[in-house]
């Protein structure tokens, strides 16, 4: 094998270990100094030979900071990868009838969408909204994770079991407020693991939203809770607009309006479980700050508020 294939056969495997999900790979110095031979090689063989060059190189070197340290051959990001085409953004009319006739012939229409079944993986499911239907307070995050997509429910994973407590500490349970997600699937990252099972998550496509979002917005018209809450960046953009808030810094801490329901933006859970073991300032405001749109959230919603709820994270 040349040294040209070598490398060529190189930079496959570092495509597929990022597909996989893997972000770095430690090489010894030795390695390194090995593939820098190797890469000046291949460009003398270039000299002497025409060479259709691969497409463009999904890594870089970064030399070790002492000769006796592992140095770290790192990919670039994933991007979000290209999603098929969707059919047109479905319009829902709902039937006749009270909350949970028109609840039930919503759930039958979403689980059984021929779009939404069509993005699912092999034994995976479809995530539909759960809760009350007479719920005052209704959570909106962005998509299902691993846990969602193996049980069908939003909000079960890490990331819902934080959700749940911080709902436990409003005074309330679970079962008391409803929790649905911008979108009813899984986005898919490229690849799947032997079992089944996704090395990360993605966040949706402006295409997957927009297809989705009709399902969401009979959830909100279903239910009509006192109190919106949107859980991440993905939930404001799909609620409120994609181009109306650069951040989220941008858009929480005060409210907004959805289909003239009140409508707090808040940091998603999986972003709040990043910040668990930091001590640093930063960390601690943004569980304040997630604990005062809750507090705020409550206040809406006619929720009572003592005062050692009022001093959480002071």
């Amino acid at each position: 094998m040349s040294t040209r294939d070598q490398l060529l056969a190189l930079n496959d495997e570092l495509r597929r270990l990022k597909a996989g999900g893997q972000r770095a790979v430690s090489v010894t110095e030795d390695a390194l100094a090995q593939l820098r031979e190797a890469v000046s090689a291949a460009q003398a063989e270039a000299v002497t030979e025409t060479v259709t060059p691969p497409t463009t190189s999904t890594f870089s070197i970064a030399p070790a900071a002492r000769p006796a340290a592992p140095a770290i051959l790192s990919t670039a990001p994933t991007a979000p990868t290209a999603a098929p085409a969707m059919p047109a953004t479905p319009v829902i009319k709902l039937p006749e009838g009270d909350k949970q006739a028109q609840w039930n012939y919503l759930r039958d229409l979403v689980l059984n969408d021929a779009t939404c079944r069509s993005h699912i993986y092999a034994g995976k499911k479809v995530v539909f909204g759960v809760g009350s239907l007479a719920a005052s307070i209704m959570f909106v995050g962005e998509a299902p994770g691993g846990d969602e997509e193996d049980q069908g429910e939003p909000f079960v994973g890490r990331a819902g079991q934080l959700l749940n407590k911080m709902i436990k500490a409003m005074g309330l349970e679970r079962g008391q407020v409803y929790i649905g997600n911008i979108l009813n699937w899984r986005p898919e990252m490229g690849s799947r693991n032997p079992d089944g099972s996704q090395t990360g998550n993605r966040p949706p496509t402006a295409q997957e939203m927009a297809y989705c979002l009709p399902f969401i917005r009979a959830q909100i018209a279903i239910i009509r809770p006192k109190v919106l809450v949107a859980l991440g960046k993905t939930a404001v953009d799909g609620l409120l607009g994609a181009d109306r808030f650069k951040s989220m810094g941008a858009a929480r801490g005060t409210w907004h309006s959805y289909a003239d329901t009140p409508l707090r933006a808040s940091y998603h859970p999986s972003y709040l479980l990043r910040q668990e073991g930091l001590t640093s300032a930063s960390a601690k405001k943004i569980k304040r700050d997630a604990w005062e749109d809750m507090l705020a959230v409550m206040e809406q919603a006619s929720v009572p508020v003592s005062e050692k709820q009022k001093n959480f994270f002071l």
